[in-house]
């Protein structure tokens, strides 16, 4: 049996340092703490392709050294070392580099250079060709009061390929941009501050020179909107003689300065652009005892961001005669592309450079969801990336569901969101991929559990005490059209466009069906971008239902679909019910079911609806049956779990039933005349936290699929005929499956858009959600 994914859906961590790009166009960005693999060059845009478990913490920081070769960080001060072996990523070296959360961290041919919010940054030599790899600590600087964000390192004019003449900058929280140069003991010394930004530093990148005439250029980005550009250049003539006591100083400047008192505040209370050149001097090791000067300048500023700045980089260099263009990211929720326009100076025989912005994109103007976090180049500079704060969930994912012929997949998170995901293209081979379509539902409340009632309606709980239903709009209807995800046969008249959320609301409200509201929605003919998600894909909601007294937990729904069954928050009988709603007017049916004396975790109907299932956190599983007239009556019980049973689940022939517990145990029960008894028990190596069956295949094969709480799947096999003997198929370990418990596992309806295949569905408390596939006996 072989397992690979069809879809991996994950969202970048919010660090500016969390994703960055090899060589060869391979991203690679912390997701939770886990490392996301994307190949931007995948010719069906095919997405996230593999998950690296490594980290326990919250992946911070990533940076590549070589295709092959890679460093992360983590919010717990870990250092991982990777090599890329035979196509496998593997773990060379892992090292507890600070006390606190690595905050930034840059490469630079054999050096690595980190920095935590413990206020140091260390220095390190990187030695990758060993077949284990290493991290050697070669020096460690203390920042004082306040945190470095970001570095940055680059060789000194004229110096490209020698290791001693290294230039470190350092920012982070206070105004001044700091520079370290190395000195003949291999020692990082601090050489200048470059004042002039009026808060926070969150970015640093340098352009080295093509040639050893250019020069070296640095640029930095603040919170205060802004980027400067520093100038480091020879002096001329600048060999000099120098004694043991020499230093890199420029005492004239600074006592001129400080005479004038408080230089940088204008009238208005603004800063003034200051034209101060600091020289930075470094010993020659050539075995003369001279010394080389450098001239650090500010050169321009560049104006055009409204907030902060997150992220910059360079271009990478297209040619000899290719325009240097910065690329930088800020969370006013656009990104810009900069680059000098060159213009006549004061003679005829001069030239002067003037940056411009040339070009302005992303979510400009729209729903300001914390901007973009951070910004790439790709393809060698042809194209540029960024990411922000919405793409994937962003917290554990609790609930999914496919659409009743599996359509399509939708999905509800902590992070307040639904989202749908479809096989975008599934006739066209070379095309075909999974992706994210829409994104119904956008809340207040953390959302917790999902059911679809039909191909175009939904429901969703979130820790609140409201249910919501939602209907697809028109919209929807013709963008699943046009990317082949489906061709619903319902009528599609009489819908509205689109919804639009009003402010201060929490209802989805229907627009384009008459109403005065114009509906901002989005185009058919592509899926849908990031910043049109939250607002152009919306679906309506046409009912809210009410009932439970605590907020709600879980939510099934009938196979006739004219049922939904809800359980809420309960530490008393009395609210440790189940209420049945139909589902055509969504009316109370009934009493509701009493039995359990804790929280209901789950709640399952039989294929045939005729019994209703129920888990608790009282360890207690209890059956429901229908009666004729007498709507569902209390039919079972048992207690046979030491610990809470998590998940519950019907075989599809409606024989037997499984209850997954943190006992470490999964029970299948099956009636024996007119009791149900434990037929089989699958021992587990970690608690059992999510169950579903699969069909019977054309073998007379069924399987079920067990998640584990460390985020393990397992699959089983029986035959209908001899429900008490289960035997283990394989074990989807963390690089396919997930890193942290598993909440729910569903097998895709077998229908027309699957081909018979066997595709899993599974979420999880690690923020990611994924399709795997599953072929073989």
């Amino acid at each position: 049996m072989t397992v690979s994914t069809a879809l991996i859906a994950a969202s970048t961590n919010r660090f500016p340092s969390a994703a960055d790009t090899s060589p060869d166009s391979l991203i690679a960005f912390g997701s939770n703490n886990l490392l996301a693999l994307w190949d931007v060059t995948a010719p069906n845009d095919y997405g996230v392709f593999e998950m690296l478990p490594g980290h326990e913490g919250v992946v911070t920081c990533v940076r590549f050294i070589s295709n092959d070769i890679l460093v992360t960080g983590d919010e717990q001060g870990v250092l991982l070392l990777w090599k890329r072996v035979e196509g496998k990523w593997r773990i060379k070296h892992k090292v507890k580099a600070h006390m606190r959360a690595l905050t930034s961290l840059c490469t630079f041919n054999s050096w690595l250079v980190s920095g935590s919010s413990d206020s140091t940054v260390k220095f390190w030599e990187t030695d990758a060709s060993e077949n284990d790899g290493s991290l050697q600590l070669k020096q460690s600087i203390t920042t004082g009061r306040w945190y470095p964000l970001s570095l940055a390192l680059a060789f000194l004019p004229g110096t490209r390929g020698n290791d001693v003449f290294l230039l470190l900058a350092i920012s982070g929280s206070n105004t001044n941009v700091h520079l370290y140069l190395r000195n003949e003991q291999e020692q990082l010394i601090h050489s200048a501050s470059l004042a002039g930004h009026e808060d926070w530093i969150r970015a640093l990148t340098f352009k080295a020179p093509c040639t050893s005439e250019e020069t070296l250029v640095l640029a930095s980005g603040s919170q205060d909107a802004t980027i400067r550009l520093w100038n480091i250049e020879p002096l001329k003539n600048a060999e000099v003689a120098a004694g043991p006591g020499d230093q890199p100083r420029d005492d004239l400047l600074d006592a001129f300065e400080a005479s004038l008192g408080e230089i940088g505040e204008t009238e208005e209370g603004g800063r003034q652009i200051s034209l101060k050149r600091h020289i930075l001097t470094i010993r020659s090791i050539d075995g003369r005892q001279a010394s080389r000067q450098y001239a650090v300048t500010f050169d321009a500023l560049l104006i055009g961001h409204e907030f902060g700045i997150t992220s910059l980089s360079w271009r990478p260099s297209l040619g000899p005669d290719s325009t240097p263009t910065i690329l930088s990211s800020s969370t006013d929720s656009s990104l810009i592309l900069w680059s000098p326009s060159t213009v006549l100076g004061s003679t005829q025989d001069s030239t002067t450079s003037i940056w411009i912005n040339r070009q302005r994109f992303g979510d400009v103007g729209g729903q300001r969801l914390g901007g973009f976090v951070g910004s790439l180049w790709a393809r060698g500079g042809q194209e540029a990336l960024g990411w922000g704060a919405t793409s994937g969930h962003k917290g554990p994912v609790r609930g999914l569901a496919w659409s009743p012929n599996g359509e399509y997949l939708i999905s509800a998170g902590v992070d307040q969101t639904t989202r749908i995901f479809g096989k975008v293209h599934p006739s066209i081979p070379s095309q075909s991929s999974w992706h994210e379509i829409a994104r119904p539902q956008v809340h207040g409340y953390d959302l917790l559990d999902v059911v679809s009632l039909d191909a175009l309606k939904f429901v969703s709980i979130a820790d609140e005490k409201v249910i919501r239903v939602f209907e697809a709009p028109q919209n929807f209807v013709q963008l699943a059209k046009t990317l082949g995800v489906a061709d619903f046969t319902e009528i599609e008249v009489n819908r509205p466009a689109g919804a639009s959320v009003p402010p201060l609301g929490l209802s989805n409200k229907a627009v384009g069906d008459g109403s005065t509201v114009a509906p901002v929605l989005a185009p058919l003919d592509r899926r849908p971008f990031e910043s049109e998600f939250a607002g152009a894909t919306l679906w309506p909601e046409i009912e809210k239902i009410f009932g439970h007294g605590y907020e709600s937990i879980t939510l099934a729904v009938s196979h006739s679909r004219k049922l939904i069954a809800t359980a809420c928050k309960a530490t008393t009988s009395e609210h440790a019910v189940i209420r049945l709603y139909e589902t055509d007017t969504f009316k109370l049916v009934g009493q509701p079911l009493a039995g359990h004396t804790l929280t209901v975790t789950r709640i399952a109907f039989s294929p045939d609806d005729k019994y209703i299932l129920s888990v608790s956190r009282d360890r207690t599983w209890h059956l429901f049956e229908e009666k004729d007239g007498q709507g569902y009556v209390h039919a079972a019980a048992d207690k046979p779990h030491a610990r809470i049973i998590w998940d519950c689940a019907w075989a599809a022939e409606g024989d037997v039933f499984a209850t997954a517990s943190r006992d470490k145990t999964v029970k299948i029960w099956k009636r024996v005349e007119e009791k149900w008894a434990t037929t089989a028990v699958i021992k587990t190596s970690s608690p059992a936290t999510a169950v579903d069956f699969s069909p019977v295949d054309t073998e007379q094969i069924r399987k079920l699929a067990v998640g584990h709480e460390d985020g393990t799947i397992e699959i089983y096999r029986n035959s209908p005929t001899d429900p008490s003997s289960w035997k283990l198929d394989i074990t989807i370990d963390k690089s396919l499956a997930h890193v942290d418990q598993i909440h729910r596992l569903s097998w895709r309806p077998q229908s027309k858009y699957n081909n018979k295949t066997n595709e899993l569905a599974s979420c999880s408390e690690d923020g990611t959600l994924k399709i795997l596939i599953i072929q073989g006996q």
